[in-house]
């Protein structure tokens, strides 16, 4: 596979989604095919080329231009129709809704499209493999909850978890109540909030820590701020429950990440949720924004042992959501394209 180049856009400083797939990706093809990202805001691990050597390459070899983004469509199109690289467009799309007339023109000139989830494939016009994203299963993997704990300086009980942006997109508020019910009955779980507020959100937060505070709860549902990536997988070894109370979600990676570190996960009927959990088995899937769907399942599921399930989710991810398999799902359709 020497002979197999492939680019691999990412064009926005700010940490994205996007750019986390690609620093997450690129790594790993790289161990098995010429593959480069190309743009700002990547971590110095990733394989590289800058922007400007991009448009001084050799106009005959052929290239594989994976974009992620519509501007990133636009530049390889740019790329070919007037620098006049030898280049093969493939656009992965991970948007559930309606495209515009202007993404589905971007969208029509490419050779080949994937989608992260059936959800999205079924607004696309044109076909589309469905590739669903995969995690490392080396790092995200179950460990001694009672020693994380301690290192983490976390409550012993049951610990339920919900990580990510603190926003109402994210329904930080359903899970907030939904564990103030909880504790009614079940006296010995902890929620834990892991993520932060932007500026734009910070009264919202405010406002969940307000209600948690005269819930006399200020030590049952903990705050606990933003760590860095590389260590948010320590955080899922130390829970028995995560919850993924989205009202709106692209794709959504936290369950699988979850479900990894062998713990089993509700989730709300969102993003790719409902692909990536075996219900009853892994995890709990319910409708999105409905509270008392939330503490009815909430108080199913914390009144049964979670360790079956817990296993069955680590199988679950390994066997079908492991980052290889979706480096090596992407490099196949890279290799069907140089035929083409």
């Amino acid at each position: 596979m020497d002979n197999l180049h492939v680019l691999a856009p990412n064009l926005k400083k700010r940490l994205s989604g996007v750019t986390a797939t690609i620093a997450r990706l690129v790594p790993v093809q790289a161990e098995k095919i010429g593959i480069k990202a190309t743009g700002p805001g990547l971590p110095s691990d990733v394989p590289h080329i800058s922007l400007l050597k991009v448009f001084l390459l050799p106009r005959k070899t052929l290239r594989v231009w994976h974009a992620r983004r519509n501007v990133e469509i636009l530049l390889g199109l740019v790329l070919k129709s007037v620098f006049r690289k030898n280049l093969k467009l493939l656009f992965t799309s991970a948007s559930q809704r309606e495209h515009s007339k202007y993404t589905k023109w971007l969208i029509q000139k490419t050779d080949a499209v994937v989608a992260t989830s059936s959800k999205g494939a079924a607004y696309l016009d044109v076909p589309a493999r469905v590739i669903h994203h995969g995690i490392d299963t080396t790092q995200f993997c179950p460990a001694n909850k009672n020693a994380v704990r301690t290192e983490l300086g976390l409550p012993t009980g049951r610990l339920i978890g919900c990580f990510g942006r603190v926003r109402h997109q994210k329904g930080t508020d359903v899970f907030v109540d939904a564990v103030i019910k909880a504790i009614q009955t079940h006296d010995d779980i902890t929620g834990i909030i892991l993520g932060r507020a932007t500026e734009k959100h910070q009264s919202f937060e405010a406002g969940l820590r307000d209600k948690v505070a005269q819930a006399g709860l200020a030590d049952r549902i903990l705050f606990c701020g933003e760590v860095p990536v590389d260590q948010v997988y320590r955080w899922y070894q130390a829970l028995d429950l995560f919850v993924a109370p989205q009202r709106w979600e692209g794709f959504g990676l936290t369950p699988l990440e979850s479900m990894a570190c062998g713990v089993p996960v509700l989730a709300t009927n969102v993003g790719a949720f409902e692909e990536l959990i075996v219900e009853g088995e892994t995890g709990r899937v319910i409708p999105r924004d409905d509270l008392a769907a939330m503490s009815t399942a909430l108080e199913s599921i914390l009144s049964e042992p979670l360790t079956d399930w817990g296993k069955a989710a680590r199988d679950h991810v390994v066997a079908n959501f492991a980052l290889e398999r979706e480096a090596d799902q992407l490099i196949e359709i890279y290799q069907n394209l140089r035929k083409t």
